[in-house]
Order: structure tokens, then sequence, then C-alpha cells
């Protein structure tokens, strides 16, 4: 299914897989082998690029793979530029992973050899590391603006994860359908991911909050919203994982014992700054100063003379565009997919819970935490389990401080 011209990208397979294209300059190359096994050794499948260069090879489930490029079935006077003809490669669920091979003219002639390359216990923990804080701060994005909203509302919204979507959704659209770079794409999803959480708090949540709905009412009504979002995004979008036009695949560049995508780099940075500019906003802005008025004592800050309404409204803009900014990068990162908000939203859950409910440093804090223990846990744990480390971090750390870790004690009675 293909509506409203979201085509497909690409004729590879659906579902988890690893998949990339070998080209040397502008021509493919054909004929190379390329095998795939699980971190036991233990043999996936294998496959020869075809005349479009292009390979795909499906795994059974998300996790960690080895992908090994056969050197000597390299065409004559073609070799791998950066010798490193096998990688370790994360699955995400869902997803299809892109791998690079970056292929060149041999510097002279004579007999290939293939090479061997090792990942120790080291460069993996390292790789881990990294893809924990590149995942924590993505989550910190959508988390922030959950945060935010249950800081001025009390409400719990399981509809949130679909904004995340609506961001990457829509970059895809702008970006793989109308065909604008992805950088414009990425900045207009984001703009139109603010008035999407501006036109809900307007059309929808104000108008329940106006007439007094109560908080556990307009939570289940959230788990409601989130259903037909999810079912319409797949009515329009189908079930499949689907890549941006653009950075799908780049050379890493070496830091130290890990390699990483400059866009990956580009990404944090991104985050980094937003985060850090939103939170010093509600610091030491009126409209922030107002924002926490509003959080601490609604009655009190309306007596004041702020107008309530227009500051939920204001936090609802602010956390829809921060929720598509997080789906726009993980597209990025690991394609897109019409339920990848909901996949990610038990983890910007408990990110929200751990960092200290209403609170925004408590939300990027909370969020570098669980991206860590999702990936590192995959030391000792399979893959597909990543997230139960998070949620055990999660349990650990409410069940001695029931306030998160940056958030407030209360007095209850």
């Amino acid at each position: 299914m293909t509506s409203l011209g979201l085509g497909a990208t690409s004729a590879l397979a659906d579902g988890e897989s690893l998949q990339g294209t070998l080209v040397n300059g502008s021509q493919p190359v054909a004929g190379v082998v390329i095998k795939v096994s699980d971190e036991s050794g233990g043999p996936i499948g294998q496959v020869t690029s075809g005349a479009d260069g292009k390979w795909s090879v499906p795994v059974k489930s998300a996790g960690t793979y080895k992908v090994d490029l056969d050197t000597t079935t390299l065409p004559q006077g073609v070799t791998l530029t950066n010798n490193r003809p096998s990688l370790t490669l994360t699955v995400f669920e869902g997803a299809a992973r892109n791998v690079l091979f970056p292929l060149g003219a041999a510097a002279g002639t004579g007999e290939k050899k293939p090479q061997v390359a090792g990942t120790s216990t080291f460069d993996r923990v390292s790789g881990l590391v990294y893809t924990g804080i590149h995942l924590g701060l993505i989550i910190a994005l959508a988390a922030l603006g959950l945060s935010l909203i249950f800081g001025t509302m009390g409400l719990t919204n399981f509809a949130h994860g679909e904004l995340v979507t609506f961001g990457a959704l829509g970059c895809f659209l702008l970006n793989v359908t109308i065909g604008l770079p992805l950088v414009v794409s990425a900045i207009l999803a984001v703009v139109l991911g603010g008035a999407v959480g501006w036109f809900q708090d307007k059309i929808f949540w104000g108008w329940l909050r106006n007439r007094r709905t109560g908080l556990i009412g307009m939570m289940i009504i959230s788990i409601g919203v989130a259903l037909v979002f999810r079912y319409l995004y797949l009515y329009l979008f189908s079930g499949d994982t689907r890549q941006y036009a653009e950075y799908v695949a780049q050379p890493g560049i070496d830091l130290g014992p890990i390699a990483v995508a400059p866009k990956n780099l580009v990404m944090d940075v991104v985050a980094i700054v937003v985060l850090i500019l939103v939170s010093l906003a509600l610091t030491m802005t009126r409209l922030g100063k107002a924002t926490r008025a509003v959080s601490t004592n609604p009655s009190l800050a309306a007596a004041s003379g702020i107008s309530v309404d227009a500051i939920i409204r204001l936090v609802w803009t602010i956390g829809g565009a921060l929720a598509a900014l997080s789906g726009v990068m993980l597209g990025l990162f690991q394609g897109v997919n019409y339920q990848m908000g909901f996949q990610i939203l038990l983890l910007v859950f408990a990110a929200v819970t751990l960092g200290g409910l209403g609170t925004a440093f408590g939300a990027l804090v909370g969020s570098l935490v669980i991206g860590l223990a999702t990936q590192l846990s995959t030391l000792w744990i399979p893959t597909e389990l990543k997230n139960v480390g998070a949620l055990v971090v999660l349990i650990v750390i409410i069940l001695f401080r029931p306030q998160g870790i940056l958030g407030r004690r209360e007095r209850i009675g």
C-alpha cells in the first residue's frame, strides 16, 4: 500500500534486515559475496550483490550481527578502502540496517588477501556507550516535551509517541515524496509537529480541560487517540520500514576505538543545543517563569494574571516540536516505521519517571541513563530483551528514590 504518494524507496527486505549497495565510484559492483552471522558465529545468511550492487539479508529478530564481505570476490582492480571487511552492527526492531563497505580502485595489482578484523571487548563497550548516549539524546527530546506537558497539566499522555512518529513520517513525505532536501524537510517537520501540538490543545485537550474532564479520563482518552493515529499511519504509510533519501549510509569517522557516522555527530550536537536552549528558556525567560508558575500552582498563577490556557498551549506547541525533532532523528538513526513512536514510548516514560516527573533537566538525565542501560545491557542479555535492562534500572532507582533523580519529594496529606 502506498497511499498519498508514500511509495517505497527500494525493493529491499521488509522488517529486520541488513542491507547495502556496493558502488565503486558511480558504478555498481556485482557478484560480491556478503555473509551474515549472529554474535555466537552461527550463520544467518549469505547473499551475492546484484547487477545494481544491492544486497539484503533478512534476520530473525532485532539484535547484534556480524557482516563479512568476502574480499576475494571483489572484481579485479577494486579494493575495500578502509580495510574493514568485517563489521559488527546492531539491528533495531522493525528496522532495516544499512551497511556501508566503501570500495575504490586498488593501489596496485596483485593477489588480494582477505583482511581479518576483530572486535575487542573494549571496542564493543565503547561502541555501546556511544550508541547509548546517542539514543539517550533522541529519547531526551521526546521526554522533555512529555515532562513539560505532565508538569503543566498533570496528564500522562500516551499519544505522545504518535507525535514522534508524525515528525518522522512528515520528514519522509517532504524529503522522499516531494523531493525537498533532508535538512529543509526536517525543519518543516519540526514546525508541523509544533503546529499539531498547538491544534491538539486548541481543539481537543483544551476543550476537555474546560469541561473539567478528570486526569484519569483524559489519560484513557489519550490511549484511544494514540491508537487512532497509529492505525491511520499504518493505512497511509503501510507497515514497511523506509529510509530517507539522503545520509542513509555514511563512512564512519574513526574516534579512537569507535567509528561514528558524521550524521550521528551532527544529530548529537543539534540535540544538545536544543535541550540546553529549551531548559535555559524555562529557567531564565518570563515565559519560562510563567510556565513553572502554572506547573507549581495553576490557581495561584491565574490569580496572578497569568493566562493558564495560553501557557499550556505554548507547552503543547514546544512538546509537539520536540517530539517531531526526536522522530526525525530516530528515523535517520534506524529507519522510518509507522509504530516507531509507540516502540520508544516506554523508554520515554521510563526516562521521565527516572529523571523526575515535570523536571526539564531530570528528563535529560533520565534519558541518558535509560539509553546507556538499554545498550550496555546487551553485554549480558539478548538484544531483543535490552529494554528490560532499562526498566530494571528504573525499578531500582524508584525503590530508593521515588521522586526520581532530580525530582523533589512531595508531601501527601
